[in-house]
């Protein structure tokens, strides 16, 4: 497969070849270290002091004002906190200033310093993401003792006006903290020019490895020390120094000094050549960002009536970020786009591009004709049909969606506010309406006949058509199964983007769902589909049930065992699934509990003394569990040790494989779940985890669980587990234990 073009310099360079070099003797060898007075140890710390050095020149300042970090972050958060504490104890004062537009290493530390009994000011910005010298002036007050401002914003390019800000900060006796870790090695950076007392720089943004930063500290600056140990690099920073890294970083400003003016040239030439064919040819987008007072390798550009998740999807041949590369899974409006007051149409569509050493013209001119070829599939001109893409080959379908399955749902805290502000059904044939949270409406035709009826559908779980047209009909017929119903025919609703995919990709999907519903017994009579901008496709299930035996959510009773009948995690395994994460053992696991029906775990049900039921999907376990507990009016204790999980689940999560949905299940959870103090928060978020054509959750009378549970795994569900009990009548709490205390 040919590599992506990259243009995302800003979220980190490739190493420099001759960077490599420059480390390579060190990775090889020269393993001594710095501390050592032997002749091992000594040339290790020529190399440190040479790299010292080489940094200290790039920026104008002397060797012994560098003090070399982990990274930007690092260096960001000893400057801050560093600076704020010391002129604290001191007793200078506690206020501390920064831009709206800072990067989170920035705000986050000051969100930190505010529960330490500081005061921050965030200063606004221009449209243009310039910040105002007169609203500093503004800010100023008796007890304001740091300016924290970057250089050059790492979303947008816009380089502030650090060195007026310093002078006004300098006649007030405030210090000056400037994050240049997207400007080093881009633009001539030079402290006494900046006229900073603290400069941060990170490694990989200038061709050097992740991993290794540095911190400028003027002469006669004092920092409270933030990692305490030996006496490494001056006192100032414990740690053996990462003699490898920090090689590779000298080499890299080393580089940078010769190369700075053609750097800019080629960065410059190749942004305005890409901003020049995107803008000829797409009207409609427009800039972010200052025109000329920005990055000379930064392009981001809004393209109105599009996500930018959505359009990366889309790209699979370019490499860029939707704002800031460390929110790149987020679909939230980065905080400087918000700071700028860049209307929503054009944020939520915003794309950077940023260019660096490796990139041709060539590239840069192939990379433009995709994204024009992408946004036209995307968003066709009016009475034009594009040419779809071309069937053969493996496509792959979570590359064309931002979000996953059932974890892309409305946030449940919103759809809870919508659903209350609905008039309350009367007719008195609804025997299961909107006043429970289940899935699925009753609708009673006579004394012995009643009609269960759902709907579902979503984007895709998986990458292969066919299983994702199984998936989502397993996962609508869970609904009527979970009230105890017998699903009688379905309808397909399909929304299909026919400028982007193939329709047999389509056919593919109807093939899934048909053969699902043969498997239960049902006929597809018929359906509706839409073009859309992204595929989804799910069905809606008109069964038949008895009136006096429907399960809902509802009806759980002090004593109650809860059993699961599929294991959790399958919103993690699909998360990691679309990163080509998963072990293909993994995902085919996961496919196959998602196709599983719970038509034999339903049907189990009518042989034991069952309390409520519902299946578990994109509110997760503990989502769906709260449901139960809150419409029961009945408190629970959930055992984590006993809930089941699919391989590899949890370790992908501690990797971050964790969908915004499941986020979002987590706080909604917040007002009645107990979590035990030792419990790890991967295990919450698991617990939490937005599951798609999951298990059946089902509080059962101690004396059957057992039984079900044995019964359950003689048929086709091998994982389920007695994973919990009811309590008392109580407001419906949830206490989660990680050790098994099941009453017996």
């Amino acid at each position: 497969m040919k590599e992506p073009i990259y243009l995302d310099y800003n979220a980190t360079t490739p190493i420099h070849p001759a960077v490599a070099a420059a480390m390579r003797p060190y990775l090889e060898g020269g393993f001594g270290n710095p501390s050592s007075s032997h002749w091992f140890g000594i040339q290790a710390r020529k190399a440190v002091e040479e790299a010292r050095s080489s940094v200290a020149r790039l920026i104008g300042a002397a060797s012994e004002e560098i003090v070399f970090t982990s990274g930007g972050s690092e260096a960001d958060n000893y400057a801050i906190k560093g600076a704020a504490l010391a002129l604290r104890d001191a007793g200078r004062g506690r206020h501390v200033v920064a831009t709206a537009v800072e990067h989170p290493a920035v705000l986050e530390v000051l969100a930190w310093l505010e529960t330490q009994g500081f005061r921050t000011t965030l200063l606004p910005v221009d449209s243009h993401g310039f910040v105002d010298p007169a609203e500093f002036e503004k800010a100023l007050s008796s007890d304001t003792i740091l300016l924290s401002v970057m250089h050059a914003n790492n979303e947008v390019g816009t380089i502030e006006p650090v060195r007026e800000l310093a002078d006004m900060a300098r006649r007030a006796g405030v210090l000056v903290h400037s994050d240049a870790a997207q400007s080093v090695g881009k633009i001539p950076v030079n402290v006494d020019e900046l006229g900073v007392d603290l400069l941060t720089i990170a490694g990989h943004k200038l061709y050097a490895p992740k991993g290794v930063g540095a911190l400028y500290i003027r002469t006669g600056v004092r920092l409270a020390k933030l990692i305490h140990g030996a006496s490494h690099e001056r006192g100032l920073r414990a740690g053996t120094e990462n003699v490898l890294e920090i090689v590779g970083l000298g080499a890299a400003a080393e580089l940078a000094a010769r190369e700075l003016p053609e750097r800019g040239r080629q960065a410059r030439e190749l942004r305005d050549l890409l901003w020049r064919l995107l803008s000829e040819a797409l009207p409609e987008i427009r800039l972010n960002g200052h025109p000329e007072r920005r990055l000379p390798n930064t392009l981001s550009v809004a393209f109105p009536g599009l996500e930018a998740d959505t359009l990366l999807s889309e790209l699979e041949g370019v490499a860029a970020s939707a704002g800031a590369a460390c929110h790149a899974d987020s679909v939230e409006l980065s905080s400087v786009l918000k700071a700028m007051g860049v209307p929503l149409e054009y944020a939520m569509g915003t794309v950077r591009f940023s260019t660096g050493a490796f990139l041709s013209r060539a590239e840069v001119e192939d990379a433009a004709a995709q994204v024009i070829a992408a946004v036209r599939r995307l968003r066709p001109a009016a009475g034009v049909v594009p040419e779809a893409a071309a069937a053969g080959g493996e496509i792959k379908l979570t590359h064309f969606t931002h979000g996953l399955g059932c974890a892309c749902k409305l946030r449940p805290q919103a759809l809870e506010r919508l659903l209350r502000g609905l008039p309350p059904v009367t007719d008195p044939r609804v025997l299961v309406g909107t006043e429970t949270s289940d899935d699925a409406a009753v609708y009673r035709i006579d004394e012995k006949l009643g009609i269960v009826q759902t709907v579902d559908f979503f984007t895709p779980i998986v990458d292969d058509p066919y299983h994702f047209g199984a998936i989502a009909a397993a996962n609508a017929l869970s609904d009527i199964y979970a009230m105890g119903g017998t699903p009688l025919f379905a309808l397909n609703i399909v929304g299909f983007p026919t400028s982007r995919l193939p329709l047999t990709v389509l056919e593919e999907i109807l093939r899934g769902a048909a053969d699902k519903a043969a498997e239960a017994g049902v006929p597809i009579v018929g359906g509706h589909s839409i073009d859309d901008t992204e595929p989804k496709f799910g069905m809606a299930v008109t069964g038949r049930i008895d009136p006096a035996r429907i399960y809902t959510n509802a009806r759980a009773r002090p004593g109650d065992r809860l059993v699961l009948t599929k294991p959790l995690g399958l919103g993690v395994l699909s998360t990691a699934m679309k990163r080509g994460l998963a072990s293909a053992e993994s995902v085919a696991a996961a496919i196959a509990v998602m196709e599983r029906l719970n038509r034999s775990a339903a049907g189990l049900l009518g042989r034991f003394d069952v309390g409520a039921v519902t299946d578990v999907t994109g509110f997760g376990l503990m989502g769906h569990l709260r449901e139960m507990s809150r419409g029961s009016r009945v408190d629970m204790r959930l055992f984590a040790s006993r809930v089941p999980m699919l391989a590899q689940a949890r370790s992908l999560a501690a990797s971050g494989m964790v969908s915004g949905g499941s986020r979002d299940n987590e706080e909604l959870v917040a007002d009645l779940a107990d979590w035990e103090a030792g419990l790890s928060d991967l295990t919450r978020i698991l617990l939490c985890d937005a599951q798609t054509s999951g298990g059946l959750l089902v509080s059962i009378a101690p004396g059957d669980a057992e039984a079900y549970v044995a019964a359950l795994r003689a048929a086709d569900c091998p994982e389920a587990a007695v994973i919990g009990e009811c309590l008392a009548s109580g407001e419906g709490r949830i206490a989660v234990e990680t050790l098994d205390n099941l009453n017996n």
